[in-house]
């Protein structure tokens, strides 16, 4: 035997919503069914996926593994099945996304209902493959947009500036850098560092903060998901440094707080990335306008409530 696709969506669900009782109500299944499908997974793989922490069901290593096959197999299908529900309506036009991480997804879904209300014949699809690295796939003509937030040398790509935003360092209400104003790399060396799954060349804290001060986290560990993160970090196992915004509702909530990673902080600016070409279709630069005015609204509500 081997996993198919109700094992992936049963990962992506339990990812999701941290518990089996939710994922099967996610799934419209029994709990009994879905405990079954998980034992059979198991099974499969020779190996446990999934974990009990606390009062959260998470994914093991194993699990993590899989989840990132899941996330990309289950978008495939769903844009295969929307194709083939739409065959025969010709789209006036087509826009292919990626970003820099997953958690950069969220922002989308309400930028792209803005923008179908405008152009409802242009097909806007993400290419969940491209994910952290979207300036090559728009170097190989995969995506048409890239939405990125380190600055490229590379004359064949236009940068339009979206939005910025700031990395911080959360931790638990009772750990020791919460009684602390800015987060050093000092500070950092002798934590658990919980970050976002990328290469430590493309994590702001490794590049600007630990490296240029010569030193490494106690222990580094990365992960898939903001919720993984947040859980962890709620827990006491480490410091997560993310983006303020990502974590926004537990730091309103009093289960993390967030504080300055130095003194200068890590801003990044977001840019929406193109190819130089032309004949470029209005409707590209129409996206980006309304990403842009998205996230300006956002993130100015979300500074009024802070």
């Amino acid at each position: 035997m081997s996993l198919d696709i109700r094992h992936l969506k049963l990962l992506l669900a339990v990812a999701e919503e941290g518990s089996l009782t939710k994922a099967a109500v996610t799934l419209h299944l029994t709990q009994s069914a879905l405990s079954h499908q998980l034992k059979e997974a198991e099974r499969i793989v020779q190996m446990p996926l999934c974990a009990r922490e606390a009062r959260r069901m998470t994914l093991t290593p194993a699990g993590e593994r899989l989840l990132a096959t899941a996330r990309r197999v289950i978008a495939e299908m769903e844009l295969a099945e929307r194709e083939v529900r739409e065959h025969g309506k010709d789209p006036a036009g087509v826009i292919r996304i990626a970003t820099e991480c997953y958690t950069c997804y969220h922002w989308l879904p309400t930028t792209i209902e803005t923008f179908a209300a405008k152009f409802p014949q242009v097909d806007v699809r993400i290419v969940v493959e491209a994910t952290r690295n979207p300036i090559p796939a728009l170097l190989d003509r995969e995506i048409d947009l890239g939405i990125v937030s380190e600055r490229t040398r590379e004359r064949r790509l236009e940068l339009y500036p979206v939005f910025e935003d700031e990395l911080v360092a959360v931790v638990s209400p009772g750990h020791r850098l919460a009684k602390r104003p800015v987060v050093l790399a000092s500070d950092l060396a002798e934590e658990n560092l919980l970050t976002y799954a990328a290469a430590r060349e493309q994590l702001d804290v490794f590049r600007k903060v630990l490296w240029p001060a010569g030193l490494a986290p106690k222990k580094w560990i990365p992960m898939e998901l903001t919720e993984a993160i947040v859980e962890m970090v709620a827990a006491g196992r480490g410091v997560g440094v993310l983006a303020r915004w990502a974590a926004e509702p537990q730091i309103k909530s009093g289960v993390l707080v967030a504080r300055k990673v130095t003194q200068r902080g890590l801003p990044r600016v977001w840019s929406a990335a193109i190819l130089k070409r032309k004949g470029r279709p209005d409707y590209l630069v129409e996206f980006i306008r309304a990403l842009a005015a998205q996230h300006r609204v956002r993130f100015r509500r979300l500074a009024a409530a802070s």
